[in-house]
Order: structure tokens, then sequence, then C-alpha cells
């Protein structure tokens, strides 16, 4: 892990070398795999870092108004019948959370459009038994913490972090990554082809894993 780090190091160096952008890049994580079925070892975690990228905008499904969060009430479901104003909320929205109790509803008025974007409330981070402010508050807190790993195709790209935060906290929030697909992935480093790293307008800087 000492040589994973170091040659983090060394790429987050190289990268910015690079021209200054007039706004502030992401930094991306490429981890590219092989001998990976998509389909029969899909992958779909929630990872915690250790240190926020950005702050989530994030809508609830309750029963009732809550102060803590944008909320849609299930009396106001019925309006997302109309296609536009439901991708209009989709796009507005980074995450949605809901009460368990309601989601057979969410699935049916908002599955359509929120299932294929990967935004439909997951038992994993986002279905709450009930709408408390403590367990609102405290579940925004963990989304904001958090970044999700699909595996959609052969290669897996996550934002991990921005060009402004310094070297350690950027590695700290890769090694989170990288040491929780190792886990998920059937094969673990067997699975992985090589690890990239990137500025938004920057050419990857390859990661020597092994």
């Amino acid at each position: 892990m000492v040589e994973i780090e170091q040659e983090l190091k060394k790429a987050l160096e190289e990268l910015r070398k690079n021209k200054e952008r007039k706004f502030e890049q992401t930094v991306d994580l490429v981890v590219n795999l092989q001998k990976f079925d998509v389909k029969k070892d899909s992958i779909n975690v929630f990872v915690q870092l250790p240190h926020k990228v950005k702050e989530k905008k994030v809508c609830a499904f309750l029963t009732s108004e809550n102060k803590n969060v944008d909320t849609v009430t299930d009396t106001e479901f019925k309006k997302y019948s109309d296609k536009k104003l439901l991708r209009g909320l989709e796009k507005k929205y980074d995450f949605f959370i809901a009460q368990a109790s309601l989601m057979p509803k969410v699935a049916t008025t908002f599955g359509r459009v929120l299932g294929p974007s990967g935004k439909m409330p997951s038992p994993q981070l986002g279905i709450i038994p009930e709408a408390g402010d403590k367990i609102i508050s405290e579940l925004k807190e963990k989304i904001n913490n958090s970044t999700r790993i699909r595996s959609k195709e052969a290669s897996i790209k996550l934002g991990i972090g921005k060009q402004k935060m310094n070297d350690k906290d950027l590695i700290e929030n890769i090694l989170s990554v990288y040491n929780s697909l190792l886990k998920a992935l059937p094969r673990g480093v067997d699975n992985i082809k090589n690890v990239e790293i990137k500025f938004t307008m920057t050419k990857p800087q390859k990661i020597q894993i092994r």
C-alpha cells in the first residue's frame, strides 16, 4: 500500500504541473477492469470517504414536509405523471431518499426516470423507516461523505475530489475507494487491469499497482 501511496503522490505532482484552468477541476479516479463480466459480476456499493468532495443536493419522498431536507410528499406524487416535471426533478437533485412505507409508490411514480439514472432511493443509503429530524440529518451527512461505485462497463470512473484539496486528502479518498473496490470484485486485484487519475482537462496518469 505504501508503494501505491507514493505512486499517487507522484501522479498528483505531475497533474499539478498542467496549466491552470478558469474553473476548479475535479480529480477523477479511473479503474479499468479485466476478466470481469459486467452483467454477471455487477458492482453497486457506497463508500464513505474520509474527506467530503462536495455538498450534494438531496430530495426526500416523505409523508410530510421536513425542515432538514427538500421534500416531495406523497400527496404531490400525482403531479409527476408529467414527464417534463419528473425529468426536471431528476436533474435538480444529486440524491433521493424515501420513507420505506412509500417505496412502492415511489417506484411506480418515479422509477421510470430515477431508475435509469441510478438515483432511485437505495436500501444501502437512502431508505429510512421514519422521517425523524435526527435520522434525516445523519443520513444527509452520510450521503455528503459518500460516493457510489457502479460497474456499468469494464471501466469505473469516479470523481474523488477537487483540485484545491491537498494531496494527502485526495490520496486518502482514492485509497478508500480502491480498497472497497478490491473487496467487491470477485477476483480482487486480478480483476484490475490498470488504475489512472486525472484532472477534468488533463491526460490521465497511470498508477503502478503491482
